[in-house]
């Protein structure tokens, strides 16, 4: 804790919640050799046998999760993985996910954690951009890693986690390891100061970046949540989000560890099995990002969805609309929501449990977590400045950027923004000459807005990028891969609103080349996009408008939206029921609106 911090007394569950966090973050910085590693050992020397990591499959005590991390580590020290090398995971949900990035880490490796939902030229990407020596393919998507494998800059040595008995295996040879803790001279000085993963995020425009994650930051996310929601040996969290997402596989299984609890992990979310899963694994939290609590909204009714053990649920994208029914339909005693980029700099957390805010900053906090808000043009898509070319802050209630100052020095390891892979991704989110010449902010790529108390509420993505079923869909990317089909000649991807739908739901522009077959064209999206940025709407035209520096006109696009009244082009719309794109027309068009048609 930084000595200029007064700690307010912890009168109140929302005082000592702030407390509590800044408690169990302040030794970090002072102990800059203590990685989330040797912390799991901690808790594996108090807790023993209790459970750790619990699934279907496999389940982990806190003394096997340090045994399998100290052979994970050893693989990694024998296949001469040198400090700060990087090793590609694509493994789906499991205890295991945990244990393989932990041991590697522990010895200087870096992990990229690759999304378990691409193929072909964007799994190639990911990889690409982290350029590792290893991969660890886990046997059940090792189809779907070999659509990338032959557009791979390099050749890494591919470890397969499973499956039959030929090639490489790494579950084989990690059994090989000794369980007990590493040597002295098997250790290697690792710091909160190297790099412990890469987590993938779309960033603002083109393909997906890969952010930078020290072990700073890890210690600072696992330790604050365990703070914030009052993590105890007791608790049990339930976590079905992906894990190589920062939510999914850092800041819900790891703050729960780092308070002694345990995680029940699924491996994806079923609506339909949410509730037995709460209730069969004795539940006490649990992590959502806002969609999953619509879908859950919309689901029929299940047994046990009010006779459970929940205390709190924790987690991000929790719409107004959708807080009060879901927090009253399910017996929810305390919603916690927070704000937080990936690759830092800016976090909010909304301890209060105001609905539909994203955070408020009390007062003796506001050094520690410093943000603002400034005007931005969206037919630009770059701030506003005044006369003397700096940006203007919002007043109350005024929508615009988010932003946060690039923090130095040793005391904001958890909260400096680290910068991606590629350098150029990283300088495109530093805004410079903000409010004095020479300052340096980082981009969040965020529309919000603050109320009179302080609450701020998440309003939209900015520029290049929208957010559809909780997820960060890249405009370029998605128009790219359309573009890729021979029968497009120009295409232009922009995101549009949908009544009752969190974020915005993709649609894109296409002049095509004689006839489009459209089933044809959803199959080849398919094998480049995950299903959530293939576009919901299509909108077929003959040309597409561009401005005088030769920019499509998306604003336009999608102000129209997909209301076939606004144009005399033909609209289609992805059916869930059908599976397919049918023609909208004003019949549809009016039970999508009414919310009789869901997407």
């Amino acid at each position: 804790m930084n000595q200029t911090e007064t700690l307010p007394k912890s009168g109140n569950k929302v005082t000592a919640a702030w407390v509590s966090a800044l408690e169990r973050t302040a030794p970090i910085a002072r102990q800059p050799g203590r990685i989330l590693p040797q912390v799991i050992a901690e808790r594996a020397a108090e807790l023993g046998d209790a459970p750790a990591l619990l699934s279907d499959g496999e389940c982990f005590s806190y003394r096997e999760l340090d045994q399998r991390i100290h052979q994970y580590a050893r693989w990694a020290l024998a296949q001469e993985i040198t400090r700060g090398q990087c090793v590609g995971l694509l493994m789906p949900n499991r205890p295991e996910y945990l244990a393989a990035w932990l041991g590697i880490s522990a010895v200087g490796g870096v992990v990229a954690l690759l999304n378990t939902s691409l193929v072909g030229s964007s799994l190639a990407h990911c990889i690409n951009l982290a350029a590792p020596g290893h991969i660890i393919v886990d046997a059940e998507l090792s189809e779907q890693f070999a659509t990338a494998l032959p557009l791979l800059a390099s050749s890494p040595t591919v470890w397969l986690h499973g499956g039959a008995a030929h090639g490489r295996r790494i579950d084989v040879e990690v059994d090989r390891q000794s369980p007990e803790p590493l040597a002295e001279c098997e250790r290697r000085q690792v710091t909160i100061e190297d790099c412990a993963l890469y987590i993938y995020t779309s960033g603002t425009t083109g393909l997906p970046n890969a952010a930078r994650i020290t072990h700073g930051r890890v210690m600072q996310w696992s330790h604050w949540f365990a703070g914030l929601m009052d993590v105890q040996p007791a608790d049990r969290l339930y976590s079905c989000l992906p894990m190589y997402h920062s939510v999914g596989g850092i800041v819900a299984p790891c703050a729960t560890l780092a308070g002694g609890g345990s995680v029940a992990i699924a491996s994806r979310f079923s609506a339909s099995q949410f509730w037995d899963d709460i209730a069969r694994w004795r539940c006490t939290l649990f992590q959502y990002i806002g969609e999953l609590c619509r879908y859950l909204l919309n689901a029929p009714p299940s047994p046990n969805e009010a006779s459970h053990n929940l205390r709190m649920v924790c987690g991000n994208g929790l719409c107004q609309e959708v807080w009060e029914p879901f927090q009253r339909r399910f017996a929810i005693p305390r919603i916690f929501e927070f704000y937080a980029a990936t690759e830092g700099a800016v976090s909010l957390f909304n301890v209060e449990g105001e609905a539909g805010s994203i955070g408020r900053t009390p007062p003796y906090l506001a050094a520690r977590f410093p943000a603002r808000i400034i005007r931005y043009d969206a037919e630009t898509d770059a701030p506003v400045r005044d006369a003397q070319g700096l940006c203007i802050p919002c007043v109350a209630d005024e929508a615009g950027e988010l932003i946060g100052p690039l923090l130095q020095g040793p005391e904001h390891v958890g909260n400096r923004f680290e910068g991606y892979v590629d350098e150029r991704s990283s300088a495109r989110k530093v805004l410079r000459d903000v409010f004095r010449p020479g300052d340096a902010w980082f981009r969040t790529g965020d529309l919000v807005r603050k109320d009179a108390r302080g609450f701020y509420y998440f309003v939209d993505r900015v520029g290049e990028t929208f957010r559809w079923k909780g997820e960060n869909v890249s405009c370029a990317q998605v128009a790219s891969s359309i573009a890729a089909l021979d029968a497009v000649r120009e295409a232009v991807v922009y995101g549009v609103r949908v009544p009752g739908a969190d974020g915005r739901a993709g649609m894109a522009a296409i002049v095509a080349e004689g006839k489009l077959d459209l089933q044809a064209l959803r199959a080849h999206l398919l094998e480049r996009l995950p299903a959530h940025a293939c576009p919901v709407f299509l909108r077929v035209r003959s040309e597409i408008e561009v401005t005088g520096t030769f920019k499509y006109n998306k604003v336009s696009l999608a102000r129209q939206g997909f209301d076939p009244a606004e144009t005399d082009d033909p609209i289609f719309f992805f059916h869930p029921e059908f599976q397919e794109y049918i023609g909208l027309d004003r019949v549809l068009y009016q039970r999508i609106q009414s919310g009789q048609v869901r997407i």
